[in-house]
């Protein structure tokens, strides 16, 4: 019996091909990102503490330095100091203020311009502190009268005050923080966490001893309505003027030598 062997057939593999897998999670280089128009990107290292916080924000020296508004507000004191400097000199050169005579003759030539001229100025004071009010309010009864000088303080003193509690209101805190120095915001800022912050408010106003202008302007970020401060503002002011406009402006209408 004889075997034959026939012939084995080879067994052909299917070519080796690329994992599609291996496609897949390739890795590829990711382009490094590109700062859009007005992204902010956070700096890697700050040069010096507080050069990297926003101007105007209450934060750090060199944005003060750039906040055309904190300058205004620190240099409008010297700026209205000036003024009246120069008014005085211009009042002796004239002879308007060497007499009492004299300066209500200068007043009472200038007609109605003179009394809205008065009250334009002093509503502005409470709203931006060009000229310091302490002084407009003594100046109503000297140039006006006791009852004229002391109508026209109350009118502008009010108009101030109400718009310095609309600004707040429309603007909130950011506004406040530029205008006026940030521990004094804070100080007075403790007054609305009080249950009794209405009431305070209220005698604040009526007395001539706080800052009326910044406590208005904090009064606008409360939850206060506009009828309880309207109120308290036309209500509490009539006894701080007459306090202190015509008390003040009575002395010195006695010890000057007029």
């Amino acid at each position: 019996m004889s075997t034959t062997t026939g012939t084995i057939p080879a067994v052909r593999t299917a070519p080796t091909r690329p994992a599609a897998h291996a496609r897949r999670v390739a890795v590829r280089p990711i382009p490094a990102p590109v700062a859009r128009p007005g992204s902010v990107q956070a700096p890697a290292a700050p040069a010096r503490p507080g050069a990297d916080r926003i101007s105007g924000t209450g934060g750090g020296e060199a944005g003060i330095r750039r906040d055309p508004l904190r300058i205004a507000a620190r240099l409008s004191p010297l700026l209205g100091l000036g003024l009246s400097i120069a008014l005085v000199v211009w009042g002796l050169d004239t002879g308007v203020l060497r007499s009492l005579t004299n300066l209500q003759a200068f007043i009472d030539s200038l007609g109605a311009w003179g009394p809205l001229a008065f009250f334009v100025v002093s509503a502005a004071s409470v709203v931006f502190p060009i000229v310091p009010g302490g002084l407009l309010v003594i100046a109503g009864p000297v140039l006006f009268g006791a009852v004229e000088g002391t109508v026209l303080n109350y009118l502008a003193v009010c108009t101030g005050s109400l718009l310095n509690f609309l600004i707040a209101r429309h603007v909130g805190l950011s506004l406040i923080e530029r205008m006026f120095r940030p521990r004094t915001v804070e100080r007075f800022l403790g007054w609305t966490r009080s249950a009794h912050f209405t009431r305070a408010f209220a005698l604040a106003i009526a007395l001539p001893v706080a800052p009326d202008d910044l406590l208005c302007y904090i009064a606008g970020t409360t939850r206060m309505t506009w009828r309880t401060y309207v109120a308290i503002i036309l209500l509490c002011k009539p006894w701080a003027l007459i306090a202190y406009g015509l008390g003040v402006s009575a002395l010195l209408l006695r010890f000057l030598p007029w």
